[in-house]
């Protein structure tokens, strides 16, 4: 017999303990935090939380989300319950990793997985407290992000085929270079174009606040134009143009550089920004990556660890970046 309404349990909501990030799920994961706690810090600048950071050596070497790192007084936190000075000595713009030496002895620097992950695996995100973050589970294996579209800010002329300007978007790296209604664009980089498409797809590997350089034609004559990338404002593209970067804003704040990246993994672990910077482990306290971009609802990504290690030797090398 079919229950009737009135007959019907009430629906409540899950209790807390039974949430995958509850306190008590949490607290199951404690042992993997006991393994990694001292190999993690946490960046403050002016005092405000703004990333986490994985420990790369016993110098004080750590790596962290550069992005993150604003201007300010910089300093971190240790899971002894310390605060002491860092320095930010290096930036590798293309994975948006930053090198840091925190001033402090007795670092533990991380371990490193030697697998590879696996779909389904568990991903946890360790801080500098004796529970967790958050953990979630592998969705994705290690593949490249390409950047968020960015514009030199044209509207071409769909009557043609061929890259000619129709209308200039105000404010945008091409009315800022100069270039006007009517100019035919030759050459990306370089590389010579014939087609809006040809054009367009050129563009979509460049991030925005790049420069690209331009063969234009106009009228009889010929000139290069340096444009950087640009995002447009509010109103300046259809409002259908970033639905799924719409959607991805209702569950949360997302990072300010959330997409580009050469060899990211992705996970479905719910991280506010700040969170990123820090190592992804696996049960054992091993870490498979880097967090490196909370992209969405459910989307995290962390850089492989291959490539992690790779920029860490690179920023080693590299001369310090002025504050």
């Amino acid at each position: 017999m079919v229950a009737s309404a009135p007959d019907l349990p009430l629906v409540s909501t899950l209790p807390k303990y039974r949430f995958r990030n509850g306190e008590e799920t949490l607290k199951a994961f404690a042992p993997v935090s006991a393994a990694t706690r001292h190999s993690i810090v946490k960046f403050n600048v002016d005092g405000e939380t703004v990333a986490l950071g994985a420990v790369m050596d016993t110098n004080g070497l750590v790596l962290t989300k550069a992005s993150e790192i604003k201007k300010g007084k910089l300093t971190c936190w240790l899971a002894t319950e310390q605060e002491v000075g860092a320095e930010l000595l290096s930036i590798d713009e293309e994975d948006d990793l930053a090198l840091v030496l925190v001033e402090a002895q007795g670092l533990v620097p991380l371990q490193w997985a030697s697998g590879e992950v696996s779909i389904g695996q568990w991903a946890i995100t360790p801080g500098i407290a004796e529970t967790p973050h958050a953990v979630g589970i592998i969705s994705a294996l290690p593949r490249r992000i390409r950047p968020q579209r960015a514009f030199i800010g044209v509207q071409f002329d769909f009557t043609t085929s061929v890259p000619k300007i129709d209308e200039l978007m105000p404010g945008l790296g091409a009315e800022k270079a100069g270039l006007k209604p009517g100019d035919l664009i030759l050459a990306v980089n370089s590389s010579t174009v014939t087609n809006r498409d040809q054009v367009v797809e050129t563009l979509r590997e460049l991030r925005a606040g790049q420069t690209v350089k331009l063969r234009v034609q106009r009228d009889e004559e010929q000139f290069d134009a340096e444009v950087q990338l640009g995002l447009p404002g509010a109103g300046q593209v259809g409002r259908g143009f970033y639905p799924q970067q719409r959607l991805d804003r209702l569950g949360g704040e997302v990072s300010r550089r959330a997409q580009g990246f050469e060899l990211a993994i992705e996970h479905d672990t719910v991280l506010p920004p700040w969170l990123c910077g820090g190592p992804l482990v696996d049960l054992e306290g091993k870490a498979i990556g880097l967090n490196i971009a909370r992209a969405g609802r459910v989307t995290t990504y962390a850089l492989s660890s291959k490539l992690v290690k790779q920029v860490f030797e690179r920023l080693k090398s590299m001369p310090r970046t002025p504050r």
